[in-house]
């Protein structure tokens, strides 16, 4: 493949799924061809699954049937959109993918990342991102911007408590130390401007230079 995969993660709020347009752009303009997309969702199928797994309703959803329909998801996804495009050689940025599942289902609903990785081994085979940002802030700030944006739609997750938040973002951490020459932080506690500055930098010093920097 003679693409580029780049993830985009961080806890509810972190304001990266607003930032992917303008990176799309940034990039576009320097001549790159590519697609954005995201998960859970990015096609047919997956986007049914999504608006499954999200659901205010479906609170009573148990954690391993919840990590279950992620790598489901995220199997249908990769096979319709992500390694198409890949073979293309287009640069694809996700909206979040396996780091995810690690952080919310294996740490914070507590099943265990080695058990959730294994989980998405299956569905991902080898594929895994060559690059990931995480758009770091304090999950507060991030539920503050949640709670005063009135044109969000609120999920499942979003109405989880402070402590869950929190355990998400200890997550976050513990991979950013385990995957240290993937995932680079971005300072997501500035101006969207100042955020998309940093994340296209980072993009950009990657391609060009090959490793992080």
């Amino acid at each position: 493949m003679s693409g580029l995969f780049i993830t985009l993660e961080g806890g509810d709020g972190a304001g990266k799924t607003s930032i992917i347009p303008s990176l799309k752009e940034g990039l576009e303009d320097k001549g790159y061809e590519v697609i954005t997309t995201r998960e859970p969702g990015g096609s047919k199928i997956a986007e049914k699954i999504r608006s499954l797994i999200l659901d205010p309703e479906h609170m009573e959803m148990d954690a391993r049937t919840e990590a279950l329909l992620y790598a489901a998801a995220r199997r249908q996804h990769l096979v319709e959109i992500i390694l198409p495009a890949l073979e293309q050689g287009k640069i694809v940025l996700c909206d979040r993918f396996i780091d995810s599942s690690l952080a919310y289902q294996g740490y914070a609903r507590g099943i265990g990342m080695e058990e959730v990785f294994s989980i998405n081994k299956f569905a991902i085979e080898e594929v895994l991102p060559s690059l990931t940002l995480f758009f770091d802030i304090a999950p507060e700030k991030g539920l503050e911007r949640i709670s005063s944006n009135e044109e969000r739609e609120k999920n499942r997750l979003d109405l989880e408590n402070l402590r869950f938040h929190e355990r998400v973002y200890e997550a976050y951490q513990n991979l950013l130390n385990t995957y240290p020459n993937r995932i680079y932080p971005i300072n997501a506690d500035q101006s969207m401007e100042e955020v998309e500055k940093e994340a296209l930098g980072k993009i950009l010093s990657y391609i060009e230079g090959g490793r992080k920097k």
